[in-house]
């Protein structure tokens, strides 16, 4: 409050010094010239500074300075109404000056107050998305080590528990064998097609094992387990998949590796479940401080369906991409079949 009442005291003596200014310079130019259009300066300031009662307590003092400098400087009228009278024109006049400078004023106050306010409102609904966004990345972070860790725990069951169950299982068919072969039993044929089985079963166990305990690849892992995933579709699925490494390839991040590989498998999953495939291409590689990982088939290509549809399968693979500062697209290539990218910065690249 004691600051606005001295802006109002500071305003008021500019004002003040106009008006006495302009007065002067109206006594001086004589009656016959009026001046009465530069009063309109301290009036309009003062609507602007000290509200429109300012405006109007300086165009009434403006409209007596004048008055009584024409009269000084000699003014003669007819009547004494006359002099009144063109004041009180004058004075009108200054009034919807007043009136106008104060509703725009007045106005532009208002639109303020709605800017302020919308920006406000922007802040805050910005704010909360931020907030937003930030919570959802930290969910999605924490679903992906939650699958992490459970498919690490899978997979040493697998190993530790289903694998050795199965071991034993296949040594006790083992030992039955060798008695049936030792009394020459006709079952004997039967229970070799039961241990070949159970061996079959003890592999693959292995194998699912693997790919479930490469749900974290070291930084020095990467191109290992992608020549792993590029042999185990060729055995599994009987579709030629090569891995090509055009470079050697070194990682400052821990995180990197492991969602690249993880981005390549879902790729290559994709490619068998959707698009049949004759032949499968992976390749790592950096150009122009820039890694890049591709994934790319001949098949029919991912459906709409696929793309657009509820799986999490792509939205996860994008998600991985974000988590390490990546660009993901899936493109189509003019041969057909499904290509799909990954790139992100690489500062290194290699000489």
């Amino acid at each position: 409050m004691p600051e606005r009442h001295s802006s109002r005291g500071y305003w008021s003596l500019i004002v003040a010094a106009l008006v006495l200014i302009i007065g002067a310079i109206d006594y001086a130019t004589g009656y016959e010239a009026s001046v009465m259009v530069f009063y309109l300066l301290p009036v309009a300031l003062a609507v602007v500074t000290m509200g429109w009662m300012g405006g109007v307590a300086t165009a009434v003092v403006s409209m007596v300075i004048s008055l009584i400098g024409d009269l000084a400087a000699g003014a003669h009228y007819l009547d004494r109404l006359t002099p009144w009278w063109n004041a009180l024109i004058v004075l009108a006049i200054y009034l919807v000056v007043i009136w106008l400078l104060a509703t725009l004023i007045a106005i532009n106050t208002k639109l303020l107050a709605i800017h302020r306010e919308l920006e406000e409102r922007v802040r805050q609904r910005t704010e909360a998305l931020t907030q937003e966004i930030a919570e959802r990345e930290r969910l999605e972070k924490a679903v992906l080590e939650i699958a992490r860790r459970e498919r690490t725990s899978i997979g040493q069951d697998l190993h530790d528990g289903l694998g050795q169950y199965l071991t034993g299982t296949a040594i006790a068919m083992q030992m039955l064998v060798n008695k049936l072969e030792q009394r020459q039993a006709e079952e004997t044929a039967d229970a070799r097609k039961v241990v070949r089985f159970i061996e079959q079963a003890i592999e693959d166990s292995r194998k699912l094992a693997k790919g479930f305990l490469l749900a974290e690849i070291e930084p020095s892992g990467l191109i290992a387990a992608l020549e792993e995933l590029a042999a185990a579709t060729r055995r599994q699925f009987n579709v030629p998949c090569v891995f090509r490494c055009q470079n050697e390839i070194s990682f400052h991040d821990d995180d990197a590796p492991t969602h690249l590989y993880h981005i390549a498998q879902e790729a290559v999953r994709n490619a068998l479940r959707h698009g049949r495939p004759r032949n499968i291409e992976i390749v790592l590689s950096v150009e122009q401080n820039r890694l890049s990982l591709s994934v790319q088939d001949d098949g029919t290509g991912l459906p709409p369906q696929a793309r657009h549809g509820p799986g999490l399968g792509l939205r996860i693979m994008a998600h991985r991409a974000i988590i390490i500062n990546a660009e993901f697209a899936i493109e189509t290539p003019a041969g057909g079949g499904t290509l799909v990218l990954c790139a992100r910065p690489h500062p290194h690249s290699p000489s």
